[in-house]
């Protein structure tokens, strides 16, 4: 198992959720911190939870801008010194279906939640190779295991950035660097809330969407989350399920990969239609 103290790793997405989660307890690890998020002032709130135990920057970052993520790993690297670890765990919600969601919302998305993983990624694999261990943490999620009707953009790029990790896994292989996968199920946060929000089945509203994410499918609670991710990263774990509902699905799509599919599709429509009826 590999010691963080002294170390420093980039977080984006840190503002809030399971970067912000993510940074508290990287910090109490010892690790030093360079976090990244658009959400200036919802950094400054992490940095302040973490105090001074550890060196913390912060850092204006929109992750769908190549030209800023680039300059983010520069200046991560000029303050402190080197950098041991990115964390890609930035990312947005959108509901609607593939036959009517916009194209420039759909390009929204997969501009954050697969190209922002991408310009991270390729932004600090330079530096991270300098070092006598470097990590790359990618956040994709249960939906990038399993689809769900009415969420497909985020399948989408959550799809994609398994593929894109698990190839990086096998090109880093020899290499002093290691590869993480993180795939969480349900997360206690704030992304239902922030979802832009177009269409969903049987005219459930935006409000009862929320509740039903909320009550009923986000069990985990961010911190949790965190720790599972860090324990994973620790022991240079390829795949990191985070969740018994993560677990239970990944377990039942390796089984039964068509059923799991068409369950999941049932699942998805009672539950809404369950909650419109409310």
């Amino acid at each position: 198992m590999k010691n963080l103290a002294n170390k420093v790793a980039a977080v984006t997405g840190a503002a809030s959720g399971i970067g912000r989660a993510l940074a508290v307890n990287l910090a109490a690890e010892g690790c030093h911190l360079a976090l990244a998020d658009i959400d200036e002032a919802g950094l400054q709130e992490t940095a302040a939870l973490i105090g001074t135990r550890v060196k913390v920057s912060t850092h204006s970052v929109d992750v769908s801008d190549r030209e800023q993520v680039f300059r983010f790993a520069e200046e991560a690297e000029c303050i402190h010194g080197n950098v041991d670890m990115i964390i890609n765990n930035a990312g947005v919600a959108l509901g609607d279906f593939l036959e009517t969601v916009p194209l420039e919302d759909f390009e929204w998305l997969m501009g954050i939640n697969f190209w922002g993983v991408v310009y991270g990624t390729m932004a600090f694999l330079p530096f991270l190779k300098t070092r006598p261990e470097g990590h790359v943490v990618n956040i994709s999620s249960i939906n990038g295991i399993l689809p769900n009707p009415n969420n497909g953009p985020y399948c989408s790029a959550k799809f994609a950035v398994k593929g894109y990790t698990e190839t990086l896994a096998q090109e880093m292989q020899g290499t002093t660097i290691h590869v993480s996968c993180v795939h969480p199920g349900g997360i206690k946060t704030n992304i239902a809330r922030n979802t832009r929000f177009n269409r969903a089945m049987y005219s459930l509203t935006r409000e009862k969407s929320i509740c039903l994410y909320e009550e009923e499918l986000f069990k985990t609670t961010a911190d949790k989350a965190a720790q599972i991710i860090i324990a994973g990263i620790k022991r240079n774990r390829r795949r990191i399920m985070v969740g018994t509902d993560a677990k239970v699905v990944d377990l039942i799509t390796r089984i039964f990969p068509v059923t799991a599919v068409i369950l999941c599709t049932w699942f998805s429509r009672f539950i809404a239609w369950s909650y419109a009826r409310k």
